[in-house]
């Protein structure tokens, strides 16, 4: 397990696909927005939910989030897109709503940098976000992500056009020690 101040990254478990996909899946706001793709019931036990691992897939690496104190699953997270010859990949995350508002999405995404940079060797981390998810932009920047850019209206989301910034660290600018 990967550990931060809050959280750890361990592997996902089978039981966790049903709570996650519970909690974060089936809720069609919280979905269509944390996904690229419209949102779409999916079966329980399906082996089509996106929190069903691959393990042969290597170009995503996906975690269950648990708390440190106690273990208990929280949410998911991906480093994901990895591209070994320009060394760089993505960060996604997820946290069930009885987690939101802990600090725990800038601890994941603290763990995930060193995942990426130092277990990895990755030279590049980027994010993508919807220009309003204040909690990933607080996250990501605490971490010392960098503003590069707006998607203007690159996002439909629920009958509606959305604006996604552009987050990138590179890894002789990562702090391991940054997030407020």
């Amino acid at each position: 397990m990967l550990k931060g101040s809050k959280v750890g990254l361990r592997a996902r478990h089978e039981d966790d696909i049903p709570i996650l996909q519970t909690e974060l899946a089936d809720d069609v706001v919280n979905a269509s927005r944390a996904q690229g793709r419209p949102w779409r019931p999916i079966t329980p036990g399906s082996k089509d939910s996106q929190f069903v691992v691959d393990d042969k897939e290597q170009g995503n690496v996906p975690f269950s989030v648990v708390e440190l104190d106690g273990g208990t699953l929280v949410g998911a997270a991906t480093l994901w897109s990895i591209d070994n010859h320009h060394r760089s990949a993505h960060i996604g995350l997820g946290l069930l709503p009885s987690a939101r508002g802990k600090g725990y999405g800038t601890d994941v995404v603290a763990v995930l940098c060193h995942y990426g940079f130092v277990v990895r060797g990755l030279q590049r981390l980027q994010i993508e976000t919807l220009a309003d998810n204040a909690a990933m932009l607080r996250s990501a920047e605490r971490n010392g992500f960098t503003r590069e850019g707006v998607l203007r209206r690159s996002a439909w989301v629920m009958g509606e056009f959305l604006d996604e910034v552009l987050l990138g660290l590179l890894v002789q600018d990562w702090k391991p020690d940054s997030k407020a």
